[in-house]
């Protein structure tokens, strides 16, 4: 897919932008910048989109994308009776690679630093008690100025280089096409996938959505996703029944339904292709961890 180029401001007072969102539209677009961003998601669930991967993303969640990764989180929409309690509380650190000057991560120092940002460029998750220390240094980030501030950031990028609780999101061979023509097109397909994923979605009715032929449609998507239209639609439904299982709140019938299976033989199968699991096996592995 081709996504939009997104210009990151740093302010006339800072080298790197460090800012707080509570509103979950700050980046509801496929988008992709040439600043290294830093994300903790102190409060928001929804889904994931980080180059080829697409997964769940919860409370508490750091993410690390390099530069020029393709990205996009869509939130979950609350109920009427939950809004006053919003829906997200966002904080995000954007910087340049290079706004230390182009020596600094020859350094021998910096050698660490500097595989960190390379192995960024797949997007990397930091999970475990690295995951906590790097959300508190993101939030004194918030509240530091000056030297202070780029300090925290150093300490926080070390904190991660020396980690092994990090996962890789995209794949290896994911390559992105950064042309910026077809934005809408792209979004088009995102947004009406999003809100018909319930029914049956022919190729047809999709392909007229982005404007091309059925024939056309198959081999776009494929060569901008690295995956078939199906096969993105697959993992989208998936993750939405992992989420509705995790709340618990529906039996597993009715989740197969609400996240767009048509049977529940097909929905048991694909779910435990994609996560390795039966439905009632994540739900019950998931409420035992909580406990």
């Amino acid at each position: 897919m081709k996504p939009q180029l997104l210009k990151v401001a740093t302010g006339s007072a800072h080298s790197f932008s460090v800012r707080r969102d509570v509103v979950p539209f700050f980046n509801n677009k496929w988008h992709y910048h040439a600043e290294v961003e830093l994300i903790y998601l102190e409060k928001g669930a929804g889904t994931q989109f980080v180059g080829d991967s697409i997964q769940n993303f919860n409370d508490g969640d750091v993410i690390l994308i390099g530069s020029n990764l393709p990205h996009y989180w869509r939130f979950n929409k609350l109920p009427e009776s939950d809004k006053e309690s919003g829906v997200a509380d966002v904080s995000v650190v954007h910087f340049s690679d290079t706004f230390w000057g182009n020596s600094f991560l020859q350094l021998p120092e910096t050698k660490l630093i500097k595989n960190l940002l390379d192995r960024a460029k797949r997007g990397v998750q930091i999970t475990g008690e690295t995951r906590i220390k790097v959300a508190g240094l993101i939030q004194k980030m918030l509240n530091a100025d000056s030297v202070r501030r780029l300090i925290l950031l150093l300490e926080t990028l070390e904190a991660i280089a020396e980690s092994n609780e990090v996962e890789y999101l995209s794949s290896v061979g994911f390559v992105p096409n950064l042309e910026q023509s077809e934005n809408d097109r792209v979004n088009a397909i995102y947004e009406y996938s999003f809100s018909n994923y319930r029914n049956k979605i022919a190729l047809k009715e999709i392909a007229m959505v982005a404007n091309i032929s059925p024939n056309s449609f198959c081999r776009y998507f494929k060569t901008h996703t690295g995956k078939t239209y199906s096969g993105f639609l697959l993992e989208y439904k998936v993750g939405i029944a992992c989420k509705l299982l995790i709340e618990d709140k529906l039996s597993i019938q009715q989740i197969c339904y609400e996240s767009g299976f048509n049977n529940f033989a097909s929905f048991h199968k694909y779910f435990k292709k994609l996560t390795g699991k039966t439905p009632l096996a994540y739900q019950k592995e998931f409420i035992y961890k909580k406990a």
